[in-house]
């Protein structure tokens, strides 16, 4: 009796094996439909203060050599202080199955460089100059350029698109960092002293020279704004406030708010990507009411 238990265990044992193997290969299977895996190039954008900075780019498939292709920069999160290029990968690689070159930025941050947020801005910003400069030998398209990044990135993003100063002493200033559309997951806007602006103290009296709602103005590019409304660190009236400043000046801007969700919720994660697929797709949608992708999702 006990060598029929054991055989029989040792059978359920296997059976469930198996079935985790098929599930582990369909799941790999599935995910790289979804974000195929390209070859990335990696370039040095800047070097300040001995600091080399880079950027990496992901390039459509059948990349045609004399083409433009509509183009999106993502800037990651961590409050300026720490961070990496990894937090948009994804995203990044499912754009270029869209038809995109993407650029995931890498900037200074107060962990590894001891800087302050305006050197980060002033990283982002150069970035994009150096993108426009190079853009006939790296495919893009600059009247198709969007900026996009979470919490601290997306006030990179933002800040690239609006703000007028904030520039490194060493750039051209004569090349613009304006963009045509801008996508912002959960991201600080506002860095004035009221009740939903972020980190003011740390900004110091030039706030308004940094802080992105402040510097609106007529001729902002659409915007997507992607936030939660259990977000603990930019509440929703925040959203709201930017899109009403947006529809002062006769800028279109989409304010996504997803019921339960906290800050960061749309990141890739190992238990589940429902928030990852749904704002992608969501992305997808205003990027083709652009023009700038054609077709269906592929999510």
């Amino acid at each position: 009796m006990k060598n029929r238990k054991q055989n029989y265990f040792t059978k359920w044992n296997m059976f469930l094996l198996v079935m985790f193997l098929c599930v582990s290969v369909y799941g790999q299977k599935k995910f790289s439909s979804i974000i195929p895996r390209k070859e990335v190039k990696e370039l040095i954008y800047k070097i300040v203060d001995a600091d080399t900075l880079k950027m990496e780019l992901y390039f459509p498939d059948n990349l045609k050599k004399n083409k433009k292709y509509p183009t999106i920069v993502f800037y990651y999160g961590g409050g300026w202080n720490g961070g990496t290029v990894d937090q948009f990968r994804d995203q990044a690689g499912y754009f270029a199955s869209r038809g995109m070159v993407t650029v995931l930025v890498d900037y200074r941050v107060k962990s590894r460089h001891g800087s302050t947020p305006y050197e980060s801005v002033k990283d982002a910003k150069s970035a994009v100059r150096y993108l426009k400069v190079h853009a006939k030998e790296l495919h893009i398209d600059k009247k198709k350029m969007v900026a996009s990044g979470g919490s601290a990135g997306g006030h990179l993003a933002a800040a690239v698109a609006l703000l007028p100063g904030v520039n490194e002493s060493t750039d051209d200033v004569l090349i613009n960092t304006k963009v045509s559309a801008l996508v912002l997951y959960n991201s600080v806007v506002d860095n004035g002293p009221g009740p939903g602006g972020f980190q003011h103290e740390r900004m110091g009296e030039a706030y308004l020279t940094i802080s992105p709602i402040h510097n609106i103005k007529k001729g902002a590019p659409p915007t997507m704004f992607i936030l939660g409304d259990k977000d603990h660190l930019i509440p929703v009236s925040v959203a709201y406030d930017y899109k009403g400043r947006m529809d002062a000046v006769g800028s279109r801007c989409e304010v996504l708010i997803y019921e339960g969700q906290g800050h960061g919720f749309f990141n890739k994660r190992v238990d589940t990507d429902e928030y990852y697929m749904i704002t992608t797709r969501e992305v997808d949608k205003f990027l083709s009411s652009l023009g700038y992708i054609k077709g269906e999702p592929k999510l």
